[in-house]
């Protein structure tokens, strides 16, 4: 299991990603769900999948493409770059990283 600290318009968001599950929350809130919980903004989803511009279920083929992508992968080390990169695009920054309950690492220059 890794659980990342990260920063989006001075809020930390947390991410968890154990296996091939990633849950989303809040610091403030506590509560963390996953990707079909998520409130996804359209403009977002067009800047990844130009192609869903005219589809009436963008929401629901955005978050299929997510689960697929993150299927594939390997470790849980290669999803969490994965979404370390990703949200970077749209202005996350990586603060903190623990994996396995180890000791929590700053994170400067990617994981």
């Amino acid at each position: 299991m890794i659980d990342l600290d990260l920063l989006f318009n001075n809020e930390i968001i947390k991410v968890r990603v154990s296996g091939n599950n990633i849950l989303f929350g809040k610091s403030s809130g506590g509560y963390m769900a996953n990707i079909d919980k998520l409130q996804l903004s359209h403009s977002g989803v067009l800047k990844e999948f130009p192609d869903l511009k005219d589809n009436q279920n963008w929401r629901e083929e955005a978050t299929n493409r997510f689960k697929t992508k993150v299927s594939s992968m390997n470790s849980e080390i290669e999803i969490t770059k994965y979404v370390v990169n990703d949200l970077a695009k749209f202005g996350y920054k990586p603060l903190r990283m623990t994996r396995a309950g180890s000791r929590t690492k700053n994170i400067k220059n990617g994981i």
